[in-house]
């Protein structure tokens, strides 16, 4: 099992992690390629024009895979520092190989690898984690996008419930 990671800010700090299955990888990527619009790297939420987010919203809500909704309030480095530790222990236990987090910058990724390294069993294991940037990777715009919508709220949230199987809210940290 894969596990694809982007995060969200807006009224807190979110991240969605979204599993996909071997078997649905390929799928899941030509599904996100085909809605690049032309001369685009990647479909960006952030970017996207509202009629966008909701044709990709709605093509997400009938996707392959499920996401996991991670949430908190407080400063964002210390709310990733609570929630990375948990994503991490919910991936091992629903038999995630192989962990890809949307690259940040240098220290931040040197910052998770070391919080995976030191405060998960993510080694023991065998998970392999890893950051890459979202331009390389077509199956982190999936959780880009259900981020985003998440963390919209409203019927931005209702179109990618479908996929949405747990939220952990851990409040203010």
């Amino acid at each position: 099992m894969h596990m694809f990671v982007d995060e969200s800010e807006r009224g807190g700090y979110l991240m969605a992690a979204v599993l996909v299955t071997p078997s649905a990888l390929h799928t899941t990527r030509a599904l996100m390629q085909s809605l690049l619009l032309p001369g685009s790297r990647r479909v960006h939420f952030k970017t996207e024009k509202p009629s966008r987010r909701k044709l990709v919203a709605d093509r997400l809500a009938c996707g392959d895979f499920v996401a996991h909704i991670y949430l908190g309030r407080g400063k964002s480095e210390h709310v990733r520092s609570k929630l990375l530790p948990l994503l991490v222990e919910d991936a091992l236990g629903l038999g995630v190989t192989r962990l890809v987090l949307d690259s940040r910058d240098p220290v931040g990724n040197s910052r998770d690898r070391l919080l995976i390294g030191t405060r998960t069993k993510a080694h023991d294991a065998g998970l392999v984690y890893e950051h890459i940037h979202s331009s390389a990777e077509p199956a982190l715009w999936v959780s880009d996008a259900i981020a985003w919508c998440h963390g919209a709220g409203g019927d931005w949230k209702r179109r990618v419930a479908p996929v949405v199987a747990a939220v952990a809210d851990l409040g203010t940290v």
